[in-house]
């Protein structure tokens, strides 16, 4: 097959990682790759496969000028599959998509959109989904939630969908003790318990709920830590008390493999989700987590976690008290059945696989 995936930027996130993974697997699978990115980020996930940047302006003949050129690169490319990932490439392809703007090939390639959250922008996104709905062939979703929550809405249509969850690299994730000691010893973290947290500084990680609970975890554990590991803006979030000298502000960071590795404990406490792939990270860590309710979460962390109503931050910090008073071992045991978990149900190869199976279905019934 030849793939084209389609994203919004390379950027450091979860739903850039994932795509990427998923079209590099594609191409060792032996299928012909590429992708298309609409806009440039200065910190971005690296790829080995061929790129086309549109650098796309937000004004109509800056969408104009990039619906031209990606048609220029489709009708040298001739996709089978264009698979794009996240709000403003799903619309982008929609429109690529309409009869009027296809590059001319034997036959229009099949589109297939991801849905990665529950909540991908304000109401008019959601309605600019219903009214492009029939120009994809296929809608995929990462969670229950994020299925529902557009199902709801008419965004979608259910003939047309189905539920694909985030796969994860199993094999690049693997506990390694001396690589824990040396990050602590760098972090001065000595015998503190640690609690990591990943993901940028934005309203959908509800950063405010983590620290309202932090507060009344130091209140019982005043040597405590929080590592909160995304890029952002933080100035106004940590508020002028005891809070300040235990939650460290890492900013972007491309080791967090190593962070996971010497946190004690992952703590998500996000206001919304898809399906958040640093919590299937944590998992694979063999860490136990404790998370917000949101989006997918339930369906990753099964029985192997620890799961709170979003917002409640005497809840959530209930939990993380909780995951404190454990034995060392008790943690161990349950981090190792989130590890195996993550291995059974979620693999990147194994969703790869999935994908493979979807597109050639797609293909048979165009």
């Amino acid at each position: 097959m030849r793939i084209l995936y389609v994203l919004t930027s390379l950027g450091i996130g979860g739903a850039e990682k994932q795509a990427i993974a998923l079209a590099e697997r594609m191409a060792d699978q032996g299928h012909t790759v590429a992708l298309i990115v609409l806009k440039h980020v200065d910190e971005e996930w690296p790829v080995k496969l061929p790129v086309l940047r549109l650098n796309l302006k937000k004004t109509p003949l800056g969408i104009a000028r990039g619906l031209q050129f990606a048609r220029k690169f489709m009708a040298l490319f001739r996709p089978d599959i264009v698979h794009s990932h996240t709000f403003p490439a799903n619309i982008f392809i929609r429109l690529l998509n309409l009869p009027f703007s296809r590059s001319t090939q034997d036959r229009a390639p099949i589109v297939v959109n991801t849905i990665h959250n529950v909540y991908e922008g304000p109401w008019h996104r959601t309605l600019i989904y219903r009214i492009t709905r029939p120009m994809a062939h296929f809608v995929t979703a990462v969670s229950a939630g994020a299925a529902e929550r557009f199902l709801q809405a008419h965004a979608i249509s259910k003939s047309k969908m189905q539920i694909l969850t985030n796969g994860i690299e199993t094999e690049a994730l693997i506990p390694d003790r001396r690589r824990r000691r040396r990050l602590r010893a760098e972090m001065k973290a000595a015998g503190a318990f640690v609690w990591l947290a990943v993901g940028r500084v934005a309203p959908a990680k509800d950063y405010p709920n983590l620290l309202r609970a932090w507060e009344r975890v130091l209140a019982f554990h005043p040597d405590a830590q929080l590592w909160i590991a995304g890029e952002g803006d933080t100035s106004t979030l940590v508020p002028e008390s005891g809070l300040t000298a235990s939650v460290r502000w890492l900013g972007l960071r491309r080791d967090v493999p190593d962070l996971m590795d010497a946190a004690d404990a992952y703590v998500l406490s996000s206001a919304w989700e898809g399906m958040p792939l640093a919590l299937g990270e944590a998992m694979t860590m063999e860490k136990v987590v404790v998370a917000t309710d949101v989006g997918g979460v339930r369906e990753l962390t099964g029985d192997t976690g620890l799961v709170v109503p979003a917002g409640n931050s005497a809840a959530l910090a209930t939990e993380m008290l909780n995951v404190m008073t454990m034995s060392e071992e008790a943690r161990r045991i349950m981090g190792r059945d989130a590890r195996l978990r993550i291995q059974l149900n979620f693999s990147i190869e194994a969703k790869a696989e999935e994908w493979e199976q979807l597109y050639g279905k797609l293909m048979e019934q165009a």
